[in-house]
């Protein structure tokens, strides 16, 4: 319990959380809708992961990340506040508009399939 507040007391994973709220999302994706770099993105997303808070897979060379469905089973008066809280949240607006200019924005999104 311990680690999961301690990677809930930081605002770019609260923040990371409201994008991954809405889908899971490629690291590049992340990384344009917050305007973070690789590291700082892949720093809070390896805690969030550690915490047991989000997990991810591979596809190619991209790394997904989402909301673990374990997280929120174990979590759910915690994940209910998350879901209720993040809309006061100072960046809650903004990040929620450039998640919808910048979501799909990753190259992986714009091969041919």
């Amino acid at each position: 319990m311990i680690e999961i507040f301690k990677s809930l007391s930081e605002e770019n994973r609260l923040r990371i959380i409201l994008l991954l709220m809405q889908k899971e999302m490629c690291v590049c994706e992340i990384e344009t809708c917050l305007k973070m770099t690789q590291s700082n993105a892949s720093r809070h997303l390896t805690d969030l992961k550690r915490s047991g808070i989000l997990e991810s897979y591979k596809k190619a060379q991209w790394s997904y990340y989402k909301i673990s469905p374990n997280f929120i089973e174990n979590n759910k008066e915690l994940w209910e506040y998350l879901k209720k809280e993040i809309r006061n949240m100072r960046f809650y607006a903004k990040d929620l508009e450039e998640y919808k200019k910048c979501a799909g924005s990753c190259s992986v999104n714009k091969k041919p399939h």
